[in-house]
C-alpha cells in the first residue's frame, strides 16, 4: 500500500513496474482523503484498508518530510506495520541497491576514509543502510540537528561572505543570520525560479540593504544558459524541456571578490556548481554546506571532489530530520 500521492508515489510506481511489483492500493491522511482517485487507485483512509485487509500490509512511504508531526506518524507507523520508504534518486536514474553499492564499493571507501568523524562516518553507514534497506530506523539513528551543525562545525562569524547557490526564498540566509546576530560582510544569493527569486530579491531589499547581491541564475561550472522545470518551490531543476534561464559559475560572478561560506543545494547540479567554484575554493577556502542526497552518486563523488580541491578540508556529513534521506549534507572546513 503507498501512503502518499504526487511525484514522488509516481517514480516508486513507475519503478514498480520495472521490477514487477504490485500495488494493491494507496492511502492518506484522515485529513486528505476526499473520495479522489490517483493512478487509477480510489484513495482510501488507513482504516478503511486495514477494516478489509486487517494488518497484513507492507506500507510504502511515498512522500518526503521534514514536519516532526509527519515524521512521528511514519514512526508510530512502523511500529505497527511493515513500513519502508524507497530510496529513488531526487534527479538521474537507477537505484542505489546491492548491485550498485557492489560496482561502487572502492569508491564508497575512499569517500569514507576521508570522514572526520565518528557521526560522520555513522551518517555514512546508516545511509547506505538505508538506501539498500528503506528501512526509517537506519535514518532516526544518524540524525542530528542543524545546530550542531552550525554551532559546532560551520561556527558562522560577523564578517562571513556568503555565496548562497539555490537561494529558494532567502531561508537559508536568514537561518544563517540567526547564529550571527544578524551580522555579515556580503551576500551573494543565486535562483533560478522566476518567482522564488523575486521573493528573493523582496527578502534581500526589505533585510539586508545594500550589502546583498540576488542573480536570478543557476548555478553551474560554466555562464550560459540551461533549461529549467519552473516549479515556484524548492525544486526548480534542470531539465529537458523548459524555461531558458541563465546559469553562472561561482568563479565568474566573483571574479576573484572573496567567499568565507559557500551553500550547495541546487537540485542534482552540485558537481557542476562545484566544479564552477574551483578557484573560489582554492583561493579563498569557505566553510561548505553541501547537499550531497540528490544523486546516488553524490554520498561518495561529491566527498572526493571536494578533497581533490581543497586537501586539507575537515570533511563532516550530517543527516537532519527527514524520511527520506534528504537532507544529508556534507559540511566542510579548512583548519
Amino acid at each position: 500500500m503507498l501512503y502518499g500521492m504526487g511525484d514522488g508515489a509516481q517514480k516508486i510506481l513507475d519503478v514498480f513496474e520495472r521490477y514487477q511489483i504490485k500495488a494493491s492500493g494507496v492511502f492518506a491522511s484522515d485529513e486528505f482523503v476526499r473520495g479522489h482517485s490517483f493512478a487509477g487507485f480510489r484513495v482510501e483512509k488507513l482504516s478503511e484498508i486495514t477494516a478489509r485487509l486487517d494488518d497484513d500490509i507492507v506500507i510504502v512511504i511515498a512522500f518526503a518530510s521534514q514536519r516532526p508531526e509527519v515524521l512521528a506518524k511514519m514512526y508510530a507507523l512502523g511500529e505497527r506495520f511493515d513500513v519502508v520508504a524507497p530510496d529513488v534518486p531526487v534527479t538521474g536514474g537507477g537505484l542505489f541497491d546491492l548491485e550498485y553499492a557492489a560496482a561502487h564499493a572502492q569508491t564508497l571507501r575512499r569517500a569514507y576514509a576521508l570522514l572526520a568523524d565518528d557521526t560522520s562516518r555513522r551518517v555514512f553507514e546508516n545511509t547506505v543502510a538505508f538506501k539498500l534497506t528503506g528501512e526509517l530506523s537506519y535514518l532516526r539513528g544518524c540524525e542530528t540537528g542543524k545546530d550542531e551543525a552550525f554551532r559546532g562545525l560551520l561556527q558562522p562569524g560577523e564578517q562571513e561572505h556568503f555565496v548562497d547557490l539555490g537561494a529558494y526564498n532567502g531561508d537559508t540566509i536568514r537561518e544563517l543570520l540567526g547564529y550571527t546576530g544578524g551580522a555579515y560582510a556580503s551576500v551573494t544569493a543565486l535562483e533560478p525560479d522566476h518567482k522564488n527569486c523575486k521573493k528573493l530579491q523582496q527578502y534581500v531589499d526589505a533585510s539586508l540593504g545594500g550589502r546583498a547581491r540576488v542573480l536570478h541564475a543557476g548555478a553551474w561550472d560554466c555562464d550560459g544558459v540551461r533549461a529549467f522545470a519552473a516549479k515556484a518551490g524548492r525544486n526548480s531543476a534542470l531539465a529537458a524541456q523548459g524555461v531558458e534561464t541563465p546559469v553562472r559559475a561561482v568563479d565568474s560572478v566573483l571574479d576573484g571578490a572573496p567567499c568565507t561560506m559557500l551553500k550547495l543545494d541546487v537540485e542534482g547540479a552540485e558537481r557542476r556548481a562545484l566544479e564552477g567554484a574551483r578557484e573560489t575554493i582554492r583561493t579563498w577556502r569557505p566553510k561548505l554546506n553541501v547537499a550531497v542526497y540528490h544523486r546516488n552518486e553524490d554520498l561518495f563523488d561529491l566527498p572526493l571532489l571536494v578533497h581533490s580541491l581543497c586537501p586539507d578540508y575537515r570533511i563532516y556529513l550530517r543527516h537532519h530530520p527527514y524520511v527520506p534521506a534528504w537532507d544529508t549534507n556534507l559540511y566542510a572546513a579548512a583548519p
